[in-house]
Formats: structure tokens, sequence, C-alpha cells
């Protein structure tokens, strides 16, 4: 390996953070993004980011988040600017469990910094988060959620952990060319204009969960160690309405 994770091939970037066995990635491309960046017609080429799904660290937990129908992946972002625009993933929604809430989804950035934009289908509420090493976010049912690394130097490595229940709809991102906002290298934040109405965007900083026993953990993968009760969110959302709710006031 070279440089940051950097494979032989010069085409894989691993996560530095996580210490344990990993599959091959899953890598998306500057062409499957193409169709949600702002400038239309953009036609840089190459990898973007790599996801690594289905991750544990040991049998044990692996048959556990098997049991509780959960997958934790970890993600790594290079920085990168595509066409002007800083380099993201592509974006898209969670269906509702069948209590009728949306499955929420659980991040945490292991190492650099992430934008997390969230938006509502209808975006009558577009948030959004900033978060660096060691921060916890929770994506509220019924948000989409995009992940932007806003940096020109360092790389975005973040986990997450879900609910295995469902398959994620990237046709709402895609139709419409991405987010109702888009993130430019230059700082702004431009309005995405397929996009109707929409609400102006709200800025947060990352705020963690509540549980009765104190916030979600830091690192977020020890929740899977600990086989934490708090984790039941992630597939009965419905019993957590009031704390989704005072997320990001």
């Amino acid at each position: 390996m070279t440089g940051h994770g950097l494979s032989r091939t010069g085409h894989v970037i691993r996560p530095r953070t996580w210490i344990g066995p990993l599959p091959e990635p899953s890598v998306r491309s500057a062409e499957d993004l193409r169709e949600v960046l702002a400038q239309t017609g953009c036609r840089d080429t190459g990898a973007i980011y790599f996801m690594y799904r289905d991750v544990a660290r040991s049998a044990a937990d692996r048959e556990w988040l098997a049991e509780q129908d959960l997958r934790f992946d970890i993600t790594v972002i290079p920085p990168r600017i595509l066409c002007g625009e800083y380099v993201k993933t592509k974006g898209h929604y969670h269906p509702s469990d069948p209590a009728g809430t949306g499955y929420p989804e659980i991040y945490e950035v292991l190492a650099g910094e992430a934008h997390y934009l969230i938006q509502t289908p209808d975006c009558s509420d577009v948030v959004l988060i900033t978060a660096t090493a060691g921060d916890v976010v929770v994506v509220p049912p019924g948000y989409g959620h995009v992940t932007i690394n806003p940096s020109r130097q360092s790389v975005l490595e973040m986990a997450n952990i879900v609910s295995s229940r469902f398959s994620s709809n990237y046709r709402g991102y895609e139709d419409r060319r991405g987010a109702a906002y888009y993130e430019l290298a230059s700082g702004e934040f431009v309005r995405n204009a397929q996009y109707r109405k929409s609400a102006a965007l709200r800025f947060v900083r990352a705020g963690c969960f509540p549980r009765d026993s104190g916030p979600l953990a830091d690192p977020l993968y020890q929740l899977v160690r600990d086989h934490a009760p708090v984790l039941n969110i992630l597939n009965e959302p419905e019993k957590y309405r009031a704390q989704f709710r005072d997320l990001y006031p």
C-alpha cells in the first residue's frame, strides 16, 4: 500500500482508522455521479469513493448484526473537486418500516470532516450538518441524505450502521439532478433549480441521539460490541419519534 491507503493499482483507498478485516469495496465513479452534479455535462472520470459494506471485526459480531437485521459499513471519500463541486455521495432516501415510519441511519466520522446534507422529500426542511472526527450524526426518519467531503486535502472516513431490512432509493436524487442544494468548491451553496420550492438551507453542528444512559457511543462500533439496546431505533423508529423530532431544532 502507498500513500493514504492507496493500493498498488492506484484505484482503491482503504480506511486507515479501521482495525479488522475488510471486504472488497464497492466503488462509485465520477461517471456514476454525473446525473446528480451541478454542472450538466460534466465529463470527469475515475473512482470517487469506496464503500465497504457489511463489516465486522469478529465472527461473533457479524452473527449478532445479522440476528438484529443490522449492517455496519465503512465509506472512504478522498478529496476531489468534480466540475467545481466538492465530492459527494450520490444521495438516497429510505423507505418506511411496517409501522409507517422511515428507517433512520447512524453515522460516525472516523477521520476528516463531513457535511451531511439531509432533506425531506418535499424539501420543507433542508439541513447541512457539519461533523468532524468522533462526531455521531443521526439521519432522522423521512430524510434523504448526501455526504460531502468539504476538504481539498483530507480523506473523509466514516462508519454507518443501518437496518438491513430495506434497499435504498436513489431515484429521488437521480430524477432531480441531486439534492436541493449544491456545495461548490468556492464555499457557495447553490439552490438546485430542479426543485420548484425548497426551504432555506439550515446549518447545524453534529449532535448525539439521547438515550436514558447517555448519548450514542464513540466509537460507534462499541454499540455493536455492547449489543446496545439503543440500536433498536434502526428497526423500530416509531418508538423514538420524540427524540428524532428534537435532533435538529
